[in-house]
C-alpha cells in the first residue's frame, strides 16, 4: 500500500510528481547513493528539486521496527517550517509498504536558490569567515534556530556545518535532519550539548573564541555564564576529543 502526497501549490508538475511510482521513475543527476538511498537533481520549468529515494529501512526486524527515516526526515524538515525555522520546501512526500514491513519511500524538496553549505566555505577558507558582522549576523540566527529546537526538546542530532546553508543575503537555512528526535532528562541534556559540540568542531578552526563564546550566549539569551552554563561548555569542547 502506498500513501503519496504532492502539495497543491506543485500540482503542474503532477506527471513527474505525482505519484511514487513516478518519482522512482525520475531520471536525473545522481548527487549520492548508498545501499539503501540515493539522491537525484532534476530540473522543471527552470527549477532545480532534489529527490531522496530510500529503497529499504535495513535488514532484518529494521523493516517491520521504528520510523522509516524518510518519514522522520520529511517531519522534521515540516517541524522546523512550523517553529519559524528557515528550511527547503518540502513538494511531496510518502512511502510505500509491504504487508506490514516498510518497502520503500520518496522525499522532493525543492532547491534553495544562491545557497553553500558552511563547510565548504571553511573548505574554501571563504572570506566571509574573517567578516566579524557577517559572522555575528549568521551566529544570531544559527543561535535563535538551534535555541528553537531545544525550547521543543528536540535535537538535530547531526548539526553539522554541512547541514547549514547560507545565501547571497546571509540568510541561513536547516536541512537534512532524518535523525532528529525529542527526548527528555539526561538524553535531552546529553543530545543537547551533542548538536553544540557537532556545530564547535568545525567552528574551533575558522572562528575566534570569543566568536565561539559569543555564538553560547546568544544560544543561551544572557550576558552571563552560569556554573551550569560553564559545565556545559566544558563539555562542549571536550566532546570529540580522541573521536577526530
Amino acid at each position: 500500500m502506498a500513501a503519496w502526497i504532492l502539495e497543491p501549490a506543485y500540482a503542474h508538475l503532477a506527471d513527474d510528481f505525482g505519484s511514487l511510482e513516478a518519482v522512482f521513475a525520475l531520471q536525473g543527476e545522481r548527487l549520492t547513493r548508498d545501499p539503501l538511498s540515493e539522491v537525484i537533481r532534476v530540473e522543471r520549468d527552470g527549477v532545480n528539486y532534489y529527490v531522496k529515494r530510500y529503497v529499504g529501512a535495513g535488514k532484518g526486524l529494521r523493516r517491520y521496527l521504528g520510523k522509516p527515516r524518510v518519514k522522520s526526515e520529511w517531519q522534521n524538515l515540516k517541524r522546523f517550517a512550523k517553529w519559524g525555522i528557515p528550511t527547503a520546501d518540502v513538494v511531496a512526500w510518502g512511502l510505500e509498504r509491504n504487508g506490514l514491513a516498510y518497502d520503500r519511500g520518496a522525499m522532493i524538496t525543492r532547491e534553495l536558490p544562491s545557497t553553500e553549505d558552511l563547510s565548504v566555505l571553511a573548505e574554501r577558507h571563504d572570506a566571509r569567515l574573517r567578516d566579524p558582522k557577517w559572522v555575528n549576523a549568521v551566529s544570531r540566527q544559527l543561535a535563535e534556530y538551534t535555541r528553537t529546537m531545544h525550547d521543543h526538546r528536540f535535537t538535530h542530532n547531526d548539526l553539522k556545518w554541512r547541514n547549514l546553508l547560507i545565501d547571497d543575503q546571509a540568510t541561513l537555512y536547516l536541512i537534512d535532519c532524518p535523525n532528529g528526535d525529542f527526548w527528555r532528562g539526561f538524553w535531552l541534556k546529553y543530545r543537547i550539548t551533542k548538536d553544540l559540540a557537532c556545530l564547535d568542531k568545525v567552528a574551533k578552526y575558522h572562528l575566534s573564541a570569543t566568536q565561539r563564546l559569543r555564538f553560547y550566549m546568544q544560544y543561551r539569551g544572557c550576558r552571563h555564564l552560569s556554573e551550569s552554563d560553564k559545565r556545559r561548555i566544558r563539555h562542549v569542547v571536550k566532546f570529540f576529543e580522541g573521536r577526530e
